[in-house]
């Protein structure tokens, strides 16, 4: 880990080489976002925005940093991770939207 390593500004974790990382567009490019603002993120924290909202709910009310770590379940999921390394990966964990379909489907 180096000072100079970009910061996550989800979780606040470096984000050293070769850890697995993502460019998250603030405004979906499904959404009108291609060519917008992008953050770099943990591969993880990434995974774990698409897994929670929409692309209609990110490009309506969560296209900051700030509002992402101010979502319910995203502060608590960010707060979590950030206890962990920087080069902390785990799984990630299907999206809400399709755990609530197959229950909707039982």
């Amino acid at each position: 880990m180096n000072e100079a390593d970009p910061i996550c500004p989800l979780c606040l974790r470096p984000i050293p080489p070769g850890v697995k990382q993502s460019v998250h567009h603030l405004i979906p490019k499904l959404k009108g976002g291609k060519g917008g603002p992008t953050v770099l993120v943990h591969h993880i924290c990434h995974q774990e925005i698409h897994a929670t909202l929409t692309e209609a709910e990110l490009a309506r009310e969560f296209n900051t940093p700030e509002a992402l770590r101010a979502h319910p379940h995203l502060a608590v999921f960010f707060e979590w991770v950030s206890k962990r390394p920087p080069e902390f990966h785990a799984r990630g964990r299907s999206s809400l939207r399709k755990q609530r379909s197959r229950k909707r489907r039982r």
